[in-house]
């Protein structure tokens, strides 16, 4: 075999090689909004989601799976279309726009007339069990300041646990209902708030 005749072989065995490779699958955490109506009334301060905090084990592309003998698997096929951590917080961040009837205004010029109600957000957990379940573990926190009266903080947390269907497709949806649920306790929370300038943490387990 000549050398041309050997560099066509290994051509055709490198394109034949792509040509079997499994495909790459890209999923996001943000649902789709017609998937998700909710009934938004304006609310009486401007809103900011600030940076989420992601467990270093799944804050990766790859999505990272948990097995049933307590390891991970990291799917290198099945990838998230940005790292998690971004795109938890721009599924959140689009879910509470509904709800608040505002935008996120982080890092933009704030009304001086309106308080500022902020958002800050540790996940804890982000479990993903293919066929069984979604969980998210979130701690989170609301500061309200503004219009000169002193900055207010409180600070709750939420386990939401969403069964998943077989297949990647289902386990994603089941953790945009995770997240849903979460803009659902946050809102309700947060109006009771800052209406009432005191309300309690909502049950920590969904």
């Amino acid at each position: 075999m000549n050398l041309r005749t050997h560099f066509l072989a290994l051509a055709g065995a490198f394109s034949l090689a792509a040509c079997s490779s499994t495909p790459t699958h890209y999923y996001t955490l943000i649902a789709p909004a017609s998937s998700t109506p909710v009934t938004s009334v304006q609310a009486p301060f401007q809103f900011e989601m600030l940076t989420v905090l992601m467990p270093v084990q799944v804050d990766q592309p790859p999505v990272v799976v948990r097995q049933g003998n307590g390891s991970l698997a990291i799917l290198e096929n099945e990838r998230w279309g940005a790292p998690l951590g971004d795109e938890f917080h721009d599924a959140l961040t689009g879910q509470l726009e509904r709800r608040f009837g505002t935008r996120d205004l982080a890092g933009l010029p704030k009304q001086p007339d309106q308080p500022v109600l902020s958002l800050r957000t540790d996940v804890r957990r982000f479990e993903s069990v293919p066929g069984q379940y979604a969980l998210i573990d979130v701690v989170w926190n609301l500061s309200l300041a503004g219009n000169g009266a002193k900055r207010q903080n409180i600070t709750c947390s939420s386990v939401i646990r969403q069964q998943a269907g077989s297949g990647m497709d289902n386990l994603v949806q089941a953790h945009q209902q995770a997240v849903s649920t979460l803009a659902d306790t946050i809102a309700k929370t947060a109006s009771a708030w800052v209406r009432q300038n005191s309300a309690p943490c909502p049950s920590a387990a969904r």
